[in-house]
């Protein structure tokens, strides 16, 4: 147990040093927490409802944050290069999560070709049928990617090594929010002081 603990802390450590510098991501990172949470307890009365949400709003937000806005040159506080923190990265690095993002994008096809998805849906009347359907999709695709790189992890580095980074990923929400919480008012006030000197400067020039 004390392994397994020490195994998800450093996993944590790794994600946040290496991923969270920018305090756009972070916030956006808090938004996506408190989306999965939302996710979370729908789940149990409404899991395809809850997969649109985890989806469409927790996962997009998050990435966004990852692709946009966190930077993607050498890492002067870690001093390592990008490419370094993409091979050591557990889960899903960037190349990782684009071939999840694409399979999340395209799966709806499949319900759009075979309505009935291989006899486990009776063929949508409506828009919200297709939705519903769509969320039930998701919510298998979401399930899918974390069963898929659980089991990667086990067989290709330790039992130990999966089962934490699983533990992880179902904890992250809670702990986004914990790391988090303050970064909305850290970015508001950042961005205040860019635009403080901003005006300063133009002053300057004008005198």
């Amino acid at each position: 147990m004390p392994g397994f603990v020490e195994t998800l802390r450093t996993q944590r450590w790794d994600d946040h040093r290496y991923y969270h510098h920018s305090l756009v991501n972070q916030s956006l990172h808090l938004l996506s927490a408190i989306s999965f949470l939302f996710a979370y307890i729908l789940m149990f009365d409404d899991p395809a409802m809850a997969a649109l949400i985890g989806w469409l709003v927790a996962m997009i937000s998050r990435q966004a944050g990852h692709f946009f806005f966190e930077p993607m040159d050498y890492d002067e506080v870690n001093h390592v290069t990008n490419e370094y923190k993409e091979a050591v990265k557990v889960g899903y690095n960037i190349r990782r999560k684009i071939v999840l993002m694409a399979v999340w994008v395209l799966s709806p096809l499949l319900i759009v070709a075979d309505p009935s998805l291989f006899g486990f849906f009776t063929p949508a009347r409506t828009t919200m049928e297709f939705a519903k359907h769509v969320g039930y999709l998701w919510f298998a695709v979401g399930l899918g990617g974390l069963a898929f790189r659980t089991i990667q992890l086990c067989l290709t580095k330790d039992v130990q090594t999966g089962l934490a980074w699983m533990t992880k990923i179902i904890t992250d929400p809670f702990n986004d929010i914990r790391l988090y919480y303050r970064s909305p008012a850290k970015l508001i006030k950042a961005t205040a002081a860019r635009r403080a000197d901003g005006s300063a400067s133009q002053e300057e020039s004008g005198a």
